[in-house]
């Protein structure tokens, strides 16, 4: 790596936090609630990444769209009510995060889930001081793949794209790095892992590609 890391883009669902379980609990309540069969927690996991909507939408054949807007709100109610019971920190993230903030590396969280979410998450189980930026998805701003609200926490930081790192699990976050010429930093342990870049497998290799071991 060529230029040093000055400030790092984390996303949220499967990078930062195990949400899997409060995701596949709300949809498959919202699809019970409209006697639609539901689905393993593996087969949510590949419905995951393009925010709510969309997953809601990969979980209806073709000829069922029209039920988007009545599963919709059920799921929203349910995981509004629920997501603590199915959303936790992978282990060793909190204390890589505080090691980070100590060394003085601003740092933001960038989500294809809504705004809200996003933010009731990060705050309910990160401390306030770790991240200087929270943004999920708002109606205003594409979502990723589209670079521009990555690149809006680019400039706030006085940054050059080549400094920051997008930190994702995702071919999503993959594509938004590379959409923004960001460094991508590709985790292995999340949701729909990309194949075509390398990977780091757990927290250590992650602080060691932020901040390399001195040789």
């Amino acid at each position: 790596m060529n230029t040093p890391l000055r400030g790092l883009i984390f996303d949220l669902d499967g990078t930062l936090v195990q949400s899997l379980p409060g995701i596949a609990a709300a949809l498959n309540h919202a699809l019970q609630q409209n006697s639609h069969p539901t689905y393993s927690e593996k087969e949510v996991e590949s419905f995951i990444g393009d925010g709510i909507e969309t997953l809601v939408k990969r979980a209806l054949l073709p000829n069922q769209q029209h039920l988007l807007p009545k599963i919709l709100p059920d799921f929203q109610e349910h995981y509004s009510a629920h997501w603590q019971e199915g959303t936790h920190p992978y282990p060793g993230i909190l204390e890589l995060l505080e090691e980070l903030h100590t060394a003085g590396i601003p740092m933001a969280v960038l989500s294809n889930k809504p705004h809200p979410y996003t933010v009731d998450i990060v705050k309910a189980l990160f401390p306030s001081h770790l991240f200087q930026t929270v943004r999920g998805h708002e109606a205003q701003f594409p979502k990723k793949p589209d670079p521009t609200t990555a690149l809006q926490i680019v400039t706030s930081w006085n940054l050059t794209p080549q400094e920051v790192a997008y930190i994702g699990d995702s071919t999503v976050d993959l594509t938004t790095a590379r959409n923004g010429e960001l460094v991508p930093l590709i985790l292995s342990w999340g949701y729909g892992t990309p194949t075509d870049c390398a990977l780091l497998h757990d927290t250590t290799d992650l602080k060691n590609a932020i901040i390399p071991p001195s040789s």
